[in-house]
């Protein structure tokens, strides 16, 4: 039996979804546990030397710094997923459709697993064996290049409203367990009649990267985001959708804004989407932003630093008053506490995601 209010576990510096490889913890333990044109304008004048020297600097560690640990998880082979019901658009959320693609999924999970084990890979293939339960329900799954997968939390069948997780840097197949945990302490804060869909549908960039302070990955997964939402919506046109962004992963709904049918985007955790205010995202979505008081990513300059052939940064700060977007209390929390049993950051992105508004408890950025 799953605890949906486990504690989170203590994040480690700097990292975006807990800490960054295998440890003590077992492998079932763990499973609980746009714009189109990116944004090319300078920084405001006000502090803009004391923040380009910052941003440098971090561009600067983010190439020089390795990042110790195992093995890379994008190194661990799997077969390519066989063509089958789960690479047919999501047209009716009806059972049957359901359950093909559930089905589906969970074959090219059970592969991806014999492939993990014949290779030696005992920290994933345990991973996968705990996916791989029929209990559980994929949308899609592949395990290539670090793992995609879409979970789906709840009944879609019968949800009226339905939201949709997007996570941040260093999230992949090891490391999914936070993801999950998230997924059901939400799902537990909203009740009926919801469901909840951890989308792991992009190569996610490591926290101590280049890649993470570029938008270069958010722009690779902004097309299939925008796919899946626009499938969902067609599937469950009566739902209200509400789309979840933490971290990185608030440029990559950035990305995929424009047009997207859904109630709101919440951005939580964010550095920054790359654009200066919420109407350069072209949505008609009510976007919100909220971030702990604890949180390091608030210390991240924002600023963009032109490179001859990159742009690093996101800009605008997405609680501050100039970017516009409905500020929500998110509590004390850290990095990765947003969805943490009991905090405020979880009770105020429940009522968002219902459609109510959030308390004004716990406000601080």
């Amino acid at each position: 039996m799953i605890d949906v209010n486990e504690p989170a576990r203590p994040e480690h510096p700097g990292h975006i979804t807990g800490r960054s490889g295998p440890d003590n913890a077992t492998p079932e333990a763990r499973q609980t546990s746009g714009t189109e044109q990116p944004c090319t304008v300078a920084p405001h004048p006000r502090g803009s030397r004391l923040r380009r020297t910052l941003l440098a600097a971090l561009v600067t560690v983010s190439v020089a710094v390795p990042v110790s640990g195992a093995a890379r998880s994008s190194a661990v082979p799997a077969p390519v997923p066989a063509a089958s019901a789960a690479s047919v658009p999501l047209r009716a959320a009806t059972p049957a459709v359901l359950a093909a693609r559930y089905a589906a999924s969970g074959g090219a999970i059970r592969a991806a697993e014999r492939t993990a084990s014949g290779g030696g890979h005992r920290w994933r293939a345990a991973m996968l064996r705990a996916m791989a339960d029929p209990a559980r329900r994929f949308l899609f799954f592949d395990g290539r290049d670090g793992g995609r997968a879409a979970e789906v939390f709840g009944d879609l069948t019968g949800a009226e409203r339905i939201a949709v997780l997007v996570p941040g840097s260093d999230t992949d197949l090891d490391k999914y367990g936070y993801l999950r945990g998230g997924s059901l302490r939400l799902l537990h804060k909203l009740g009926g009649g919801s469901a909840v869909i951890a989308w792991l549908g992009y190569r996610t960039p490591g926290t101590v990267s280049l890649a993470a302070l570029t938008s270069g990955r958010a722009e690779e997964a902004a097309p299939d985001l925008r796919t899946f939402i626009r499938e969902l919506s067609a599937a469950q046109p009566a739902a209200r959708i509400s789309l979840l962004c933490h971290s990185y992963g608030s440029v990559v709904c950035a990305r995929a804004a424009s047009g997207l049918d859904v109630a709101d985007i919440v951005l939580y955790g964010s550095a920054g989407v790359g654009v200066d205010d919420v109407a350069a995202l072209r949505t008609r979505a009510t976007v919100w932003a909220g971030r702990g008081t604890a949180d390091w990513i608030r210390d991240v300059p924002h600023a963009w630093l032109r490179l001859p052939f990159v742009t690093v940064g996101f800009g605008a700060d997405p609680v501050s008053p100039e970017f516009g977007a409905r500020v929500f209390a998110a509590g004390v929390g850290g990095h990765s506490d947003y969805l943490k049993g009991g905090s405020v950051a979880l009770e105020n992105i429940a009522r968002i995601v219902s459609g109510q508004a959030p308390s004004e408890a716990g406000r601080g950025a």
